[in-house]
């Protein structure tokens, strides 16, 4: 694979639609293309889906492949591996970018074996040396440290963290070229049967998408406490999070659980209430663009993290912390 060339984004949908995350990527991917000098490209896979094509290029592919089949209508790892390394061969792309999602955590690692190359996972920053070899950092040590990585296989290939990477401005008026790529798939060797999806039920905004999240910690103390952490995350348009002890606790629901055994969310805001600061936990929430922290106690980990610091008793400081929102928003 001597004749490698550019970046392949492969895209992810959620029920017919771009995720975020494809815009993520396709900014990431156009960067790096910029500095190789060389052509982006991305794959979509999925049943019914060659209209997002048009938003791929929108968001700056400049070439399209587009496997649509309905084989590929729900994730099934067998069919989607098959997909993904049809597009692959045909483009023959020097980096391949992959999101660290559900269907990119197992995906991934699959499509490496496949094409007997190495793979970083959850990445938080990629670049391109000299060498024009993607330099991939990845947290480490439950996110206490971050490791760089290289490597001389090709193609190179990682995922990244959601909300890692800046979105190109979308540009409806960027020309592309959509190419249809055959899926290769043979049915017969798909070794799993899709039955049911069930959809989890979420009030507000999702976690994971939300611009603000107002965490809470062992420190709450009970149920009660995330009633008030609910009131100023819905003044800010944003959603609740919890740490391991307040879930263990069944003080909230296990999915609003922030950490490395939880979600991982990387808002514009992030206000830390009553938690220590783990490094599980911070591994979840260490993606943040700005963290606010409330703790009684000046020695907690989590002040070395945040951006801006309240030492202590969050019964108090969460009530004026709160009023003056509502304030500023009726100015």
């Amino acid at each position: 694979m001597a004749d490698n060339k550019g970046v392949l984004v492969v895209g992810d949908i959620i029920e017919g639609k771009l995720a975020a995350i494809t815009a993520e990527m396709l900014g990431a991917g156009k960067r790096l293309a910029e500095k190789l000098g060389e052509p982006l490209s991305a794959a979509l896979l999925g049943s019914g889906i060659k209209a997002l094509a048009n938003e791929a290029i929108a968001f700056g592919a400049e070439k399209v492949f587009v496997v649509d089949d309905p084989n590929l209508k729900d994730y099934q790892s067998d069919a989607y591996v098959t997909a993904a390394e049809s597009v692959i061969k045909q483009a023959n792309p020097r980096i391949v970018i992959l999101g660290q999602t559900s269907v990119g955590r197992d995906l991934a690692p699959r499509l490496a074996f496949r094409l007997n190359t190495a793979i970083s996972m959850d990445c938080v920053e990629l670049d391109v040396d000299a060498n024009k070899q993607l330099v991939q950092t990845k947290p480490v040590y439950g996110g206490n440290a971050r490791a760089i990585f290289t490597t001389d296989a090709l193609p190179q290939m990682a995922t990244v963290r959601p909300k890692a990477m800046s979105p190109l401005p979308r540009d409806d008026s960027r020309k592309g070229e959509v190419v249809d790529v055959p899926s290769g798939i043979d049915p017969a060797k798909i070794r799993t049967k899709f039955v049911k999806k069930i959809k989890e039920e979420v009030a507000g905004v999702k976690l994971e998408d939300a611009p603000a999240v107002v965490a809470g910690g062992r420190g709450i103390g009970g149920p009660e406490g995330f009633k008030q952490l609910e009131e100023l995350a819905r003044l800010l348009k944003g959603a609740v999070g919890a740490t391991r002890p307040a879930v263990d606790n069944n003080w909230v629901p296990a999915t609003i659980q922030v950490g490395l055994t939880g979600k991982i969310v990387a808002p514009e805001l992030y206000i830390a209430v009553a938690l220590s600061g783990s490094s599980q936990h911070m591994a979840g929430c260490s993606g943040s663009k700005t963290i606010v922290a409330i703790n009684k106690d000046p020695e907690s980990n989590i002040f070395r993290e945040a951006r801006f610091g309240i030492v202590g008793d969050w019964k108090q400081a969460l009530p004026a912390f709160t009023a003056k929102v509502k304030e500023l928003l009726k100015e």
